[in-house]
């Protein structure tokens, strides 16, 4: 609640910021599975053009991750300039503290997946669905983490899992 009271002020900057910038809403919103495979609608600041989710089918042959998840480093459905600037710093997450407040989601956690995602899990992956996702994980705050592979991804997320404690997310919340 803290937290979210002293971001509270950025968010009319960066609504002001998204709105010049492009026309749509200021928050993304998206399907994401949280404990144990329950759906829930994760909220973003929206650094993406409106229709961006239409366009992935064009650009899918772009794909750098592996795996299921999709992942580019110049997405051209980036808005320019406020869409960069919040998806560099993560401030584009400050929204996703409502999902903690009604408790969908947890401050460290596992990231929650796109059940799309989910659908193509191998059974062992999906052991991360075991626990309440998070704001940020070990993935986040891994040193060049868009380059880790998908299995690598999962083999962190379980390895929070089997290892949570309070330290740990104190630890890891301020990436040390």
């Amino acid at each position: 609640g803290m937290l979210l009271l002293f971001s509270l002020p950025l968010f009319p900057l960066f609504a002001v910021a998204i709105k010049l910038s492009s026309e749509g809403p200021i928050l993304y919103t998206q399907k994401r599975m949280g404990l144990n495979g329950r759906v829930f609608t994760m909220y973003k600041f929206r650094t993406m053009f409106t229709n961006a989710d239409e366009k992935l089918s064009a650009i899918e042959d772009l794909n750098e991750a592996d795996g299921p998840v999709f992942k580019i480093k110049n997405d051209p459905r980036i808005i320019p300039y406020i869409g960069r600037f919040l998806r560099r710093t993560n401030l584009d997450e400050l929204p996703q503290l409502f999902n903690v407040i009604k408790g969908e989601m947890s401050l460290v956690g596992t990231r929650p997946p796109i059940p799309k995602e989910v659908e193509s899990y191998d059974i062992w992956q999906r052991r991360r669905l075991s626990m309440k996702p998070g704001i940020t994980c070990l993935w986040q705050i891994t040193p060049n983490r868009n380059d880790l592979t998908f299995q690598d991804w999962m083999h962190l997320d379980l390895k929070y899992i089997d290892n949570w404690s309070l330290y740990l997310d104190f630890k890891n919340r301020n990436g040390t």
